[in-house]
């Protein structure tokens, strides 16, 4: 495996990357950082005492007309709401809390991607019960027309589809902020689970010139659209 750049800052330009998904250590991050490396198509991620910068060979996108919304998700959809940005602190908790193998949510993640909620840059969708329970979610990072997901969860007792029906709602949101065909959610890598929602692949070089495009266009209301069922769905599969 190549060698990453190593550097405490700042973090290197494409025409020193390496061919791998890692990038780049350094032996920390604040805010400020972990901003200027999503604008750069980088992302954190802990590694050993390190923090590592990702930038994959292969990215993972979700084309805004992509999501694939099988009718027991539509059916299931009905009996949830959705709202943007009412509780980042308990969604952020529950994703560092999922029992899951490489966990990378650690006190300092918290706190950075908390500090970027409050300057209005990371943002929660949560899935709610008709009575308000927080069911699931997900989190991630919103710059001009790109989004970065970081992370996603789900209630496995009273929530089986919420981590999906936030996907719904985020899909929703974004498209209704325009031009939806520039707009880019970026999902890091393409999973077998992802893939099952309309994840696909692109190169390095694509994703670069596709966010270079995205960062220029106007951030998205973060307001859920009142329509959000609906307004996820890809065009031809509207009126079946």
């Amino acid at each position: 495996m190549a060698r990453p750049y190593l550097d405490p800052a700042p973090l290197p330009g494409p025409g020193q990357w390496v061919g791998q998904d890692l990038v780049a250590l350094t032996l920390g991050m604040d805010a400020p950082l972990v901003m200027r490396a999503y604008v750069n198509a980088m992302f954190p991620m802990p590694v050993d005492d390190w923090i590592g910068w990702f930038s994959p060979v292969r990215r993972g996108i979700l084309p805004l007309d992509a999501l694939r919304v099988p009718r027991s998700l539509r059916k299931s959809a009905r009996h949830y709401q959705v709202t943007v940005d009412r509780d980042f602190d308990a969604v952020l908790a529950a994703c560092a809390g999922q029992d899951r193998d490489g966990g990378w949510i650690d006190p300092d993640v918290v706190a950075i991607y908390t500090e970027l909620h409050r300057a209005g840059r990371a943002h929660s969708v949560e899935t709610r019960t008709p009575d308000g329970r927080l069911v699931g979610g997900l989190y991630g990072v919103g710059y001009g027309g790109l989004f970065a997901g970081e992370s996603m969860f789900h209630d496995p007792q009273a929530g089986r589809d919420a981590s999906k029906v936030a996907l719904m709602g985020l899909v929703a949101m974004l498209r209704a902020g325009g031009r939806p065909e520039q707009r880019l959610l970026d999902v890091q890598w393409r999973t077998d689970h992802l893939a099952t929602l309309g994840v696909t692949e692109i190169s390095r070089e694509d994703y670069l010139v596709r966010l270079r495009r995205a960062v220029e266009l106007p951030q998205p209301a973060w307001v859920m659209p009142p329509d959000w069922r609906t307004g996820c769905l890809p065009t031809a599969s509207l009126g079946q």
